[in-house]
C-alpha cells in the first residue's frame, strides 16, 4: 500500500473541528422552505445492521437532543426510518415526543444484512411529495449499492427541497465518496464522527434539527438563549461569513 492510500486511510476515520465546522456551516446556509407556523419535519434514518448496534445505542441515547433543541422554535416532528437483515425496512409514524421516539428505538434490534439506502431515499421522496419533509438525517458506516440509483433519488430529493445530511461512521474512503455524492446532489451536507464520540454525534443532530425547525436564524437565536456550545457553534458561523 502507497504513503498516500495509508495516510488516507489513517485520515478518514478521523472527524476533525475543521470537518464539523464546515458541516455545521453548510447546515446553517441551507435555505429552509416551509410554511410559517408549521412544526419542523425531519426524517432520522438509521442503518440497522448488525456492525451498527454501539451506533445505535448512542443514537438512542442522544436522540432527545433533537426535540429539545427545537422547543422555542415551533417544534419538530420526527419519523424513525431504518433498515436490517435480509430486505427488512421500517418506518414509524411521525412522532411529536422524544420520549415516544426513543421507546421505538430500544425494541429494535440489529440484525446482519447489506445496506438498503435506495429504498431510504426512495421514501423520503414518497414522504416529501405527500407533505414537507425538511431534512433527512442518516446515519450509517458504509453503502453497499449502486451509487449511480443513489445518485438519482437523491437528485429528485434536491429537487424537492429535501436535502440528505449524512452522519458517517468512521469514515471509510469509498463509502465516503458515495455519501459526498448523495449530499451534492441533494444539496445537504456530510461529516464523518467517530463511534465513541457522542459529543460530536449531539452536536450534528441538534443542528440538523435546529435548522430543520428554523434555519439560520433559529440556531443563532438557540445559541444566545442556551450559551454553552451551542453558542460556540454560532461564533464559528459567524466567523466563516
Amino acid at each position: 500500500m502507497s504513503q498516500d492510500k495509508r495516510d488516507l486511510k489513517l485520515s478518514a476515520g478521523r472527524s476533525s473541528r475543521a470537518d464539523i465546522n464546515a458541516f455545521l456551516n453548510k447546515v446553517a446556509t441551507t435555505p429552509v422552505r416551509r410554511p410559517s407556523g408549521s412544526r419542523g419535519r425531519l426524517l432520522f434514518a438509521i442503518d440497522a445492521t448488525a456492525s451498527r448496534e454501539p451506533a445505535w445505542d448512542m443514537a438512542c441515547q442522544l436522540q432527545s437532543e433533537m426535540f429539545t433543541s427545537t422547543d422555542d422554535i415551533g417544534g419538530l416532528e420526527v419519523q424513525l426510518a431504518f433498515y436490517r437483515g435480509f430486505g427488512e425496512m421500517k418506518v414509524t409514524q411521525w412522532l411529536e415526543s422524544p420520549e415516544e421516539l426513543v421507546r421505538r428505538m430500544l425494541r429494535v434490534r440489529c440484525l446482519a444484512g447489506r445496506t438498503q439506502i435506495r429504498k431510504l431515499l426512495g421514501h423520503a421522496l414518497k414522504e416529501t411529495n405527500r407533505q414537507k419533509v425538511d431534512a433527512l438525517v442518516f446515519v450509517g458506516d458504509v453503502v453497499e449499492e449502486d451509487i449511480d440509483e443513489l445518485g438519482h433519488l437523491a437528485g429528485q430529493l434536491g429537487l424537492v427541497g429535501t436535502p440528505v445530511f449524512v452522519f458517517h461512521e468512521g469514515g471509510e474512503p469509498i463509502s465516503r465518496r458515495a455519501f459526498e455524492q448523495i449530499v451534492r446532489l441533494s444539496g445537504g451536507a456530510y461529516c464523518s464522527f467517530d463511534a465513541g464520540s457522542a459529543q460530536q454525534l449531539r452536536e450534528l443532530l441538534s443542528a440538523v434539527a435546529v435548522f430543520s425547525a428554523g434555519g439560520r436564524r433559529a440556531l443563532e437565536d438557540l445559541g444566545r438563549a442556551r450559551g454553552g456550545r451551542v453558542l460556540q457553534i454560532v461564533d464559528q458561523l459567524r466567523g466563516k461569513r
